[in-house]
């Protein structure tokens, strides 16, 4: 009998370190983690890759999409700023079968949760404190003012929400917090 590809559900609040830990986790070839590369219809930053970091729409695009039910779930988590998972890239990489790893915000991850039940697993990552996420998000440099504002507004509510998370992880130790997620996830895919 062949083994079920498993979901890694990974979410968190703006600057608490989830994407560095997500491209940890890519990293380790071991637990044959593919990553579920987002829709969005947000403003490409310069670093980021079309197709790589997020399949960048626009709102009439996204909006299609939605109507021909094209999503596992989407989310419109700011104005006129969408996020989605595409079903077919989705079960096209678990036909294949790699574990697939999402790193989403945290209504996104209810949602997958939901979709895959028990053949998914939800870790929410934290920061120290709100200041340190705030900080974080300073040092990032890829806000407008009132962008991080609204994300360091947002952080409260989304803590809150991730105590609903199957596991959730405080990444005030990288390395620690790299071996922590690292075991969940290893133990989860092995189950």
């Amino acid at each position: 009998m062949s083994r079920v590809p498993k979901i890694i559900i990974i979410s968190g609040a703006s600057g608490s370190g989830k994407t560095t830990l997500v491209n940890y986790l890519l990293s380790c070839k071991e637990l044959n983690l593919t990553f579920s590369v987002s829709a969005c219809t947000r403003k490409k930053r310069a670093s980021e890759i079309d197709g790589q970091n997020y399949i960048f729409l626009s709102i009439e695009e996204f909006n299609k999409k939605i109507n021909q039910n094209e999503f596992v779930e989407w989310e419109e988590v700011y104005k006129d700023h969408f996020y989605g998972t595409l079903k077919n890239a989705t079960m096209q990489i678990l036909k294949d079968g790699k574990n697939l790893l999402f790193d989403v915000d945290i209504q996104g991850a209810y949602t997958i949760k939901k979709y895959f039940k028990s053949q998914a697993i939800g870790i929410f990552i934290k920061a120290p404190s709100i200041d340190i996420a705030k900080k974080r998000l300073i040092k990032r440099q890829t806000e407008s003012k009132k962008a991080l504002q609204f994300r360091v507004d947002k952080i409260e509510e989304e803590i809150e929400m991730g105590k609903k998370m199957d596991h959730q992880l405080l990444n005030d130790d990288l390395d620690k917090s790299k071996s922590e997620i690292y075991g969940l996830i290893h133990r989860f895919i092995v189950s």
